[in-house]
């Protein structure tokens, strides 16, 4: 029964490589029987637990209010999608966000569910690093449209070089990762080599320090909550 379930919670899942937009496309017959016998498995599997559990346990329980409405949620957006299609309407499967709840809700998956569990307790104590950095690029995207933005700088395709605030947030936030370094400093390091400063103090703070804090507020609280729930676990 353990590896049936993942079995269908795998197929459910792989069905978007090869649904449209799709890496390997497959006719909307082949990839809608498909979705419908993995949701009238899971239905199969909920019901089967259903009969083996007392009723108020059952109901009270969040996992399987959350396989119903996803189960529901699914049906409901394949026949909406399939009668759109029918009518030559575009429209966009809504409901493969939902899929993942599978996964995380049946009782198999326990050790999943522990490791989402501790995800979600971190992020809230990861917010304040999260918005402290943040506040540093959107203070620095300011100080590059006030030094570069009236400049009339082009990039090398003739385009205009960070007059748009919100792409110079775009462009920095990039750059923490230095995907486009160093051609998102070359017009203004060609205007005056002076200006490379600003771009190695950006680097520095965000890149250098606020990543490394980040990974290390978000490695410490994850590691912190994982040994407390284990630590129960034990304890029970």
């Amino acid at each position: 029964m353990r590896t049936a379930t993942y079995f269908f919670i795998f197929l459910n899942l792989s069905l978007a490589v090869f649904e449209e937009p799709a890496v390997y496309p497959l006719p909307f017959l082949v990839t809608s029987l498909a979705e419908v016998v993995c949701l009238l498995v899971f239905f199969g599997r909920l019901t089967h637990f259903a009969k083996v559990t007392p009723r108020n346990v059952f109901w009270k329980d969040t996992k399987n209010i959350c396989i119903m409405v996803a189960i529901l949620l699914s049906l409901t957006d394949l026949a909406i999608y399939g009668v759109l299609r029918i009518y030559n309407v575009r429209s966009i499967r809504w409901s493969r966000i939902v899929r993942p709840i599978f996964l995380i809700n049946f009782a198999e998956s326990r050790q999943i569910r522990r490791a989402f569990r501790s995800i979600r307790n971190t992020l809230p104590e990861i917010t304040y690093v999260f918005l402290l950095f943040m506040f540093s690029l959107l203070m620095f995207s300011l100080m590059a449209l006030k030094l570069f933005g009236e400049r009339n700088l082009q990039t090398a395709e003739g385009l205009p070089y960070f007059r748009n605030y919100l792409e110079i947030v775009f462009d920095l936030y990039v750059l923490v990762t230095t995907a486009n370094s160093p051609d998102v400093m070359m017009p203004a390091f060609d205007f005056s080599s002076w200006y490379a400063l600003f771009f190695i103090a950006f680097v520095i703070v965000n890149t250098y320090i606020f990543m490394s804090l980040f990974l290390a507020v978000v490695y410490n609280n994850y590691k912190k909550h994982l040994k407390v729930m284990f630590g129960g676990v034990m304890c029970d």
